[in-house]
């Protein structure tokens, strides 16, 4: 099991001023921490969304025929009612085109080096992590696991300075978004009390990460930054959030997860009451740190090729998810990667498909 020192007292932590209410949902939610290595919940069950057709109208006056065909965005016909993942928003900078074949053509399947990558962050997670099976009737429940995941992965990296696979959700430029960080670690200089966020890739061959790889990463730890901090520095959107996901607040949870739930210190019967325990959570968290990193680890035996320390750059990063969410809204065509970085191709299922290979052969 990976140990690191515990983290100072929560009194000692920057946090903001909170109710007389909301700390007494805190103290039941610390009791959770108690234990040791902490819960996490996983489901058996899940509620799929119904797949919305796109179907073509007519501009008002106008004959169906003479109209052309009104295409909606990405956003609209792929995840209508669902956040978009970190992993669609560092899919599509790695290239918009691929991303596009992804969603109309579905995801290739999946290869060695990703099976060998996700084995890894399985046996990362179970150092620090207890699954605990629950099965889930409802996406209420869903999002309530959600939650209590974050609630319980928080109490611990504050009690023993790590924790892992922890989901963040929130705004981005008006869009919702959810990821799940790979790893918090508390700083064990006894100076700084802000979390740093880490995030470890495997590599097949031992070499360094190219540039492109590098600047993927990049922008999957400042999604993972701004989603945590604005947790933590914003009033939760929950009404936004209600209906954005099309959730009932009042919905009652089924006696698996209030017993669950319960065995954690809580005291919730409906889902509105996890998430008042979730943003009382929040308000006791500190912002994270500037700041970010990354390892890279060989696969065949986790040996560490390289730590790559960067610093979250905000101006950069807005532009990248404005560029991205410009695909996802329809605002513009995908882009085909750049002369520098055609290499991508070579490792990509659809380059038979893709109009710049095939215009590429025929030069």
């Amino acid at each position: 099991m990976h140990s690191s020192p515990s983290a100072a007292p929560l009194q000692e932590l920057p946090v903001e001023v909170v109710s007389d209410e909301e700390m007494a949902l805190i103290d039941a939610a610390l009791a959770a921490a108690a234990a040791g290595a902490r819960p996490l919940v996983s489901s058996t069950a899940r509620r799929t969304a119904a797949q919305l057709s796109c179907a073509a109208y007519s501009a008002a006056g106008g004959d169906i025929e003479d109209s052309p065909v009104q295409r909606r965005s990405l956003l609209a016909r792929f995840r209508e009612r669902r956040a978009l993942a970190i992993t669609d928003i560092t899919a599509t900078e790695w290239c918009e085109k691929q991303m596009e074949f992804v969603l109309e053509h579905g995801k290739p399947e999946r290869t060695e080096a990703m099976k060998a990558g996700s084995e890894r962050h399985a046996q990362l997670e179970q150092e620090v992590v207890e699954r605990v099976e629950v099965a889930i009737r409802s996406a209420e429940e869903l999002w309530a696991v959600k939650f209590i995941n974050f609630i319980v992965g928080t109490n611990q990296l504050m009690f023993e300075g790590i924790t892992r696979e922890i989901p963040v959700i929130g705004l981005v430029e008006g869009s919702w978004m959810i990821g799940i960080i790979d790893e918090i670690r508390m700083p064990i200089d006894g100076i700084s009390f802000q979390p740093i966020l880490v995030d470890t890739k495997t590599r097949v061959r031992p070499t360094i990460p190219s540039e492109a790889q590098k600047r993927n990463g990049r922008l999957q730890l400042m999604c993972y930054k701004y989603l945590w901090d604005s947790l933590i520095a914003e009033k939760f959107p929950a009404e936004n959030f209600f209906s954005y996901f099309d959730l009932d607040p009042n919905y009652l949870l089924s006696d698996d997860i209030k017993q669950y739930i319960s065995s954690l210190g809580f005291d919730a019967k409906t889902f509105e009451d996890v998430l008042k325990y979730f943003k009382a959570t929040c308000h006791t968290l500190p912002q994270s740190g500037e700041s970010l990193l990354l390892r890279y680890e060989l696969q065949s035996d986790h040996s560490l090729l390289e730590e790559y320390q960067f610093t979250y750059d905000a101006r950069w990063f807005k532009d990248q998810i404005q560029e991205v969410l410009s695909f996802w809204q329809g605002s513009r065509e995908p882009k085909f990667v750049t002369e520098e970085e055609r290499w991508k191709c070579s490792f990509c299922k659809f380059a038979s498909k893709c109009q710049m290979i095939a215009s590429t052969s025929r030069c």
